[in-house]
């Protein structure tokens, strides 16, 4: 169940991260209500996920999963570059991701 918690919450992190954007700075109200709310729930099911998961771990994945969700859909519907230098540091993140669950350490 820890791992249906972190994907909701890598989906609302990645709304945050594009709500933020067309935000402007929290100067559209709308957009700004949909970063504080998508922040609230992402991090709630975070803390749901963290219940099993090691803090480290749990974060390290959240946070980089969101980020490469975050340049993938920028690049589908934003566009957004995807370079190759991009695709590196994508690859280097799902190498972590996966370094970290053959750790042992979930």
């Amino acid at each position: 169940m820890s791992w249906l918690y972190l994907g909701i919450a890598v989906i609302f992190e990645v709304a945050v991260g594009l709500a933020a954007g067309k935000a402007k700075g929290f100067t559209r109200l709308w957009w700004t209500i949909a970063t504080l709310v998508s922040g609230a729930i992402a991090t709630f099911f975070l803390s749901l996920a963290l219940l099993t998961f090691d803090v480290g771990v749990g974060y390290a994945i959240w946070t980089s999963v969101a980020g490469v969700g975050i340049v993938i859909v920028g690049a589908l519907f934003f566009s957004q570059r995807l370079t190759g230098k991009k695709l590196v540091g994508i690859a280097a993140i799902i190498a972590g991701v996966i370094g970290l669950n053959l750790a042992g350490s979930i």
